[in-house]
């Protein structure tokens, strides 16, 4: 992974302290989010930092209206997203993807609380089972919007096209499959444009949901490592074939080498990236983070900032 150069770090931290004037809160931790946190980022990609805030008058959590509960602000090549510390905790207790990549964000923009505990903890008790749908929404939306080549009705409805004849299609909808007439005026045939960078997208997500589904089935759920590079060498293997992780492997090395927009194709394939709908409760479905547990951090994280 590439090292973060000492100006960005500098720069971040200024840009923080104006959303903490701006927003009049405290920033408990501050982490890279998106490419840059799993080792997918290029040299002309921006910087997506993720942080939890507290508010600096926590008589804002009595009021009416509340304190504000996300931040997101777009300085220079810095976008910001923030949650404050009682809607973080919630998405941590919902196994939220983006909660948990937080915590585990390999770079670190600022500290005033050390999350590791937390981390500890949430990787011990999130539920497989929300996870595992988390990351499968995230591969099935993109492929249906980014990469399927499909229909799209008047109210903007998507059907990917399974198959085209010359009197019309077979397209995927709801529940299985329908026939649209070519000369159905309700729908247009769509290209989209799928790039390195959405191909990767989906290879991650799916590739995640059918790993923790698998060491679920093997006994024990085991999360993939946030480091693509790194779940591709050491975890991949004893799921996936070498022919797919060398195909996720080479898309990653294009979009690292700032190739993201080149136009590639389906590399993913419709069934790989559409993981199942169902999946046995009885083996995936834990409880999850416990409430109590939670509001202990929560109280962590106010007394390091207050």
């Amino acid at each position: 992974m590439a090292a973060v150069p000492d100006h960005i770090y500098e720069a971040i931290d200024d840009a923080l302290t104006w959303i903490e004037i701006d927003h009049g809160v405290t920033v408990v931790f501050a982490v890279a989010r998106g490419s840059r946190a799993w080792g997918a980022a290029s040299p002309v990609s921006d910087y997506d930092v993720g942080f939890v805030f507290v508010p600096r008058d926590l008589r804002r959590y009595a009021h009416l209206e509340g304190p504000t509960e996300v931040v997101l602000e777009q300085r220079d090549e810095f976008e910001f997203q923030g949650w404050d510390v009682r809607t973080f905790a919630r998405l941590l207790g919902d196994s939220n993807d983006g909660a948990i990549d937080a915590l585990r964000s390999p770079i670190r923009y600022r500290v005033a609380y050390d999350p590791a505990d937390l981390r500890t903890y949430v990787e011990g008790a999130y539920d497989p089972m929300d996870l595992y749908h988390a990351w499968r929404g995230i591969a099935t939306s993109n492929y249906r919007k980014y990469v399927s080549h499909h229909l799209v009705r008047t109210d903007d409805e998507l059907f990917p096209i399974v198959e085209s004849y010359a009197d019309g299609y077979l397209v995927e909808a709801d529940e299985g499959t329908m026939t649209v007439p070519a000369d159905d005026e309700r729908f247009t045939e769509t290209q989209t444009k799928p790039t390195v960078k959405r191909n990767l997208t989906i290879y991650r997500a799916a590739m995640a949901a059918r790993y923790l589904k698998a060491t679920g089935e093997r006994g024990d759920h085991e999360l993939p490592l946030i480091e693509f590079d790194r779940f591709l060498d050491e975890q991949a293997p004893a799921v996936f074939d070498h022919d797919r992780i060398e195909r996720a492997r080479e898309l990653l090395e294009r979009k690292r080498a700032g190739e993201g927009a080149a136009t590639v194709g389906d590399a993913v394939g419709r069934e790989f990236a559409t993981p199942p709908r169902e999946i046995d409760p009885a083996v995936h479905a834990r409880s999850g983070p416990e409430t109590d547990r939670l509001d202990g951090f929560i109280d962590e994280m106010i007394d390091a900032v207050a």
